[in-house]
Order: C-alpha cells, then sequence, then structure tokens
C-alpha cells in the first residue's frame, strides 16, 4: 500500500512501513510540513496514498469535502504514541484493513478497538 504520513506523526512511521514493503512517505519528505491539510489530502489523493494521521480534524475535513479519497488512517487518543508501536499496529492490522482502504474509508484505531467508515462521510 501507498501512505502519505502526516507531520504530526513521527517519519520513523514511515521508514518503518517502507522497511517491510509499503511505499510510505512522511509529509517531510515532499517539503510540506506546513501545507495545509487541504494541500496533503490533495497530494495523496493524486497519488493515491492513505493519509495517516492523529488529526482530529481529518475527519471534519473529510466531511466538508464529500470526496472518496484519499483515505484516512486516524490513530486516537490513548493509541500507540511511539512510532515504531503505531507501524506494527498497522502491520498487524492491514491484512483486514486492506481491502476497506482500497475502497475509500476513514479508518479510527483507538486503544480497544477499530472503527470502519466509507468514504464520503454523509450528515
Amino acid at each position: 500500500m501507498k501512505f502519505l504520513i502526516y507531520n504530526a506523526l513521527s517519519p520513523v512511521l514511515a521508514q518503518e512501513l517502507a522497511f517491510v514493503g509499503h511505499d510510505a512517505v512522511h509529509v517531510r519528505d515532499f517539503g510540506m510540513q506546513a501545507a495545509s491539510d487541504t494541500e496533503i489530502f490533495d497530494r495523496a489523493a493524486q497519488e493515491d496514498r492513505v493519509v495517516v494521521s492523529a488529526d482530529t480534524d481529518f475527519g471534519t475535513l473529510l466531511a466538508a469535502r464529500k470526496d472518496t479519497k484519499p483515505s484516512v488512517i486516524l490513530f486516537r487518543h490513548g493509541s500507540q504514541r511511539r512510532a515504531r508501536d503505531q507501524a506494527a499496529l498497522l502491520r498487524a492490522n492491514l491484512p483486514q484493513l486492506e481491502q476497506v482502504l482500497q475502497a475509500s474509508s476513514i479508518v479510527v484505531i483507538a486503544p480497544d478497538r477499530i472503527r470502519i467508515r466509507a468514504l464520503p462521510l454523509l450528515p
């Protein structure tokens, strides 16, 4: 899978995912560390990347855009905070998440559960 790791998360997360064969880049790799959320979404959609973030504003942005791309993985409060732990959590769950991410979804990972909502998010 192809991932774009948001600025609030460590570049180590991208490195860990790339190490196991995913096409994973951090926004810093594109010089987009100061880019707006909209610019990041546009870049991810153009390259068919899944945005990985801990920014809860992304759900609101997805609802406002009414787009089906990009898919988003959102780490919620209390989920793993260390990049290597986040990568391990993603690797462990990607086999069952890959299809929904390719079909356009937001996946919210919390300490005790994973929630999936199809895109576009409608009221």
